[in-house]
């Protein structure tokens, strides 16, 4: 299957949630840990590298952790939407085909892979544009076998 392919037979999901993207220095990794641990929701991400922690919440919960994370630089909310079909790790051209659709109509991304899905954060002011836009490319799409 290639990328278009994917993206036609892929179902597009949303949960209506605001989330919240946070920066953090690289040495709260455990306190970020620590609060995704906490958690109660269906989806939230934790990305550590060298020079930064990156913790995704939905807002309604990140409003009871901020006091936690001192030294935390926060973004606008954004919305989630899910590609929701597994996608097979030797696809190739998945993320660039939506960022080039996405791009088209003008709207920022944050994508985040998992083992099977692939996920998008678009600015919540944007998430119409982005919704349209990705149904659009998927029906044109055709879906091949």
């Amino acid at each position: 299957m290639d990328a278009a392919q994917a993206l036609a037979h892929a179902s597009l999901y949303t949960d209506d949630a605001l989330y919240i993207p946070v920066h953090l220095p690289a040495s709260a990794i455990v306190a970020a840990a620590g609060a995704l641990a906490e958690s109660a929701t269906p989806f939230s991400a934790l990305i550590a590298d060298k020079d930064e922690v990156t913790l995704i919440l939905p807002q309604s919960e990140w409003e009871s952790f901020a006091h936690r994370l001192p030294d935390h630089r926060t973004a606008a909310p954004y919305r989630l939407i899910t590609f929701d079909q597994p996608l097979e790790f030797e696809l190739v051209g998945f993320m660039a085909l939506v960022s080039r659709v996405l791009a088209g109509a003008g709207v920022s991304i944050l994508a985040i892979s998992a083992f099977e899905r692939d996920h998008l954060l678009v600015p919540a002011a944007q998430f119409e544009a982005a919704w349209i836009a990705l149904e659009a490319a998927r029906n044109a799409l055709p879906p091949g076998e």
